[in-house]
């Protein structure tokens, strides 16, 4: 696990998620090179999440994860959120699929 993963996951830890994955995606994106930490996709399972919309639940996430972002001085220029309750991801189990960057495909 790399250093902005585990400062990511940490920073996720004052959600209390039940269910946490975070997977390094910069190798899908144009300008990628071998140990790049650019782009993750983030899939989060709270009950801090319920009764939000989609807009206040990826605020939270963003709260948290701002010291790790580009715009405040971080190494992570896209977080892929998604972000369900205990009851939704019971219902799915899966969050979709990250797409190719236009020009990796």
């Amino acid at each position: 696990m790399t250093n902005t993963t585990t400062a990511l996951q940490s920073a996720m830890a004052s959600l209390s998620p039940t269910h946490l994955t975070l997977e390094n995606e910069s190798q899908m994106h144009a300008g990628y090179f071998e140990g790049k930490e650019s782009h993750f996709k983030l899939v989060i399972v709270s009950q801090a999440f319920d009764g939000l919309r989609l807009a206040a639940r990826h605020q939270k996430v963003y709260a948290e994860a701002a010291p790790y972002l580009t715009a405040n001085g971080g190494t992570v220029h896209a977080l892929a959120i998604h972000a369900y309750t205990p009851d939704e991801w019971a219902s799915i189990t899966q969050a979709p699929d990250s797409p190719l960057c236009a020009s990796r495909r």
